[in-house]
């Protein structure tokens, strides 16, 4: 019998589409080498097209999803997606506590999906404040777009100089690391993604490519930082090894239905592509 690998949980929603959520993670997850466990959130009712129905899974259920997995299975690391509602974000915060997740402990990585992909807002104020008051100070890494930093902050980044003015007003919230992606920065013609830890600023550059098809990208970056956390890699590490994921699961993004298609890990399943650090 082989050792079990490391374990990463997901606490976060189903796409019926597959492309993003619990989905991307899990995919994702498989891709990296760890496994994965679940905590589900909510149920959608989603396509390439969009989300038109959203079953929320009861705020209890969703903690005692968390404690179970985590005191018998035992997690590496745990990262967040969509968390619903402040009832949910509320109920799982003493069951992460209980189980020694996040606050240097176990690492945590928040992925605050409050946005849709055309900016608009998803979550409530008051579940707003509650990952800004909750999780934020429990988290090891907090990953917004930019669409999501205008929400948490106020703050509308048009430019990398604002991108900084973001990054030191997230890491004022709380968590170790912050993580400005800056793929919603048209303007720019690289991917800028920033990296601040209240001491120094990292840039992590990457290529602009030109297509539509990038549902489930912040699930895949966040889910593979996690796997690299999970594994022993540092913060910068697990994000330099995140960065070359995601901009490769774009680069190989393909087409599905009449919408968005999502971005591919599957470059990892070829005989060509090497092991990178950490993977």
């Amino acid at each position: 019998m082989t050792e079990a690998p490391p374990r990463v949980l997901t606490i976060a929603g189903s796409d019926s589409g597959g492309g993003a959520g619990i989905q991307a993670d899990l995919r994702t997850f498989f891709a990296c080498g760890v496994h994965g466990c679940v905590a589900l959130t909510a149920v959608t009712v989603q396509n390439s097209l969009g989300v038109t129905g959203v079953v929320e899974i009861p705020a209890d259920t969703v903690a005692a999803q968390i404690v179970s997995v985590a005191e018998d299975i035992g997690l590496q690391a745990a990262k967040t997606g969509m968390l619903a509602s402040a009832q949910i974000i509320e109920a799982i915060t003493p069951a992460l506590d209980r189980v020694g997740i996040g606050a240097g402990r176990i690492p945590l990585v928040v992925d605050p999906v409050s946005a849709s992909m055309h900016g608009n807002q998803l979550l409530a104020d008051n579940a707003l404040d509650a990952l800004r008051g909750l999780l934020f100070p429990r988290a090891t890494l907090v990953t917004p777009n930019l669409d999501e930093v205008r929400l948490i902050t106020g703050i509308a980044v048009k430019d990398r100089e604002d991108q900084r003015v973001a990054a030191e007003a997230l890491h004022a919230m709380g968590p170790q690391w912050v993580l400005v992606k800056g793929g919603h920065m048209w303007d720019d013609p690289e991917c800028l993604d920033l990296l601040y830890d209240g001491r120094e600023f990292i840039e992590l550059p990457g290529p602009r490519y030109d297509t539509e098809h990038t549902h489930g990208s912040g699930d895949t970056l966040a889910s593979s930082i996690s796997s690299a956390l999970a594994k022993g890699a540092t913060v910068p590490e697990a994000v330099r090894f995140g960065k070359e994921f995601i901009v490769r699961s774009v680069a190989t993004a393909y087409p599905l239905g009449a919408g968005s298609g999502p971005v591919s890990p599957f470059w990892r399943l070829e005989k060509t592509a090497g092991p990178a650090q950490h993977a």
